[in-house]
């Protein structure tokens, strides 16, 4: 098993297109600057964070851009045939999939870290944003939750993904299962892994309200049965594959 992780990760060291797409970490912090000085005030370095990290980049952008990088994974997987000559080896199935799932966590949390730095790095630009060290432990804290959760969201995108050859129709899914789950956000959070991914991580953030009570344990349990479901039917479909 660590064996496959480490060839994983020395796979990322030749895919420049995938960090570049770690660019889109900045968008919404950048658009935060643009936004507070363009005359709405800000009454301090929380209110700013909200907007930054805990908005539409947990809600839509890391989504998206994680169920890209899952699809890019196992794009290049199956160009020129190399999942054959891993079947070949033998690989266990479910190892595969484990070690690829270990990547997306990675790549998950280092982009929310990305966010946190650009959110307090670009934060002092802005009036009213100060340096708030319990505010700054409590951004980098909820952006390593974002990111973990995040990526056990995913998992029926890594299963879509690794039972497909191409890679369109996963792209098309991961865009309508994004949206799905921001607006289940606002009518049922509990039937979709990423609204709720969103009620547990949104429910001690100050300021924010959700149009349901948070609860944490039945998030938990769709978070948990999407993602097991995923990996025994994409196992099922490895084994399957010629």
């Amino acid at each position: 098993m660590l064996n496959l992780i480490k060839v994983e990760f020395l796979k990322l060291r030749r895919r420049s297109l995938i960090w570049l797409m770690m660019l889109a970490a900045i968008f919404m912090p950048a658009l935060g600057v643009f936004y507070y000085n363009g005359g709405v005030s800000v009454t301090g370095s929380m209110q700013f964070y909200k907007w930054s990290a805990f908005s539409y980049t947990q809600w839509i952008i890391l989504p998206a851009v994680l169920g890209i990088f899952i699809t890019m994974l196992m794009y290049y997987e199956n160009q020129n045939d190399m999942l054959k000559q891993l079947w070949i080896v033998p690989v266990n199935k479910l190892k595969f999939l484990i070690s690829k799932f270990a990547i997306v966590i990675f790549y998950s949390v280092c982009f929310m870290l990305v966010v946190a730095i650009a959110s307090v790095f670009l934060g002092t630009f802005v009036n009213g944003v100060d340096i708030d060290l319990h505010n700054i432990g409590f951004l980098f804290l909820k952006c390593l939750e974002i990111g973990v959760l995040t990526a056990f969201a995913m998992l029926p995108i890594l299963a879509i993904a690794a039972a497909q050859k191409g890679y369109i129709f996963p792209i098309c899914v991961v865009l309508l299962y994004t949206f799905l789950g921001f607006i289940l956000l606002m009518v049922n959070m509990y039937l979709h892994p990423l609204s709720s991914m969103s009620a547990i991580v949104s429910h001690d953030i100050p300021g924010v309200s959700l149009p349901q009570e948070p609860k944490i344990l039945l998030a938990s349990i769709c978070i948990f049965l999407w993602g097991i479901v995923s990996l025994v039917l994409a196992n099922v479909v490895l084994r399957n594959r010629k």
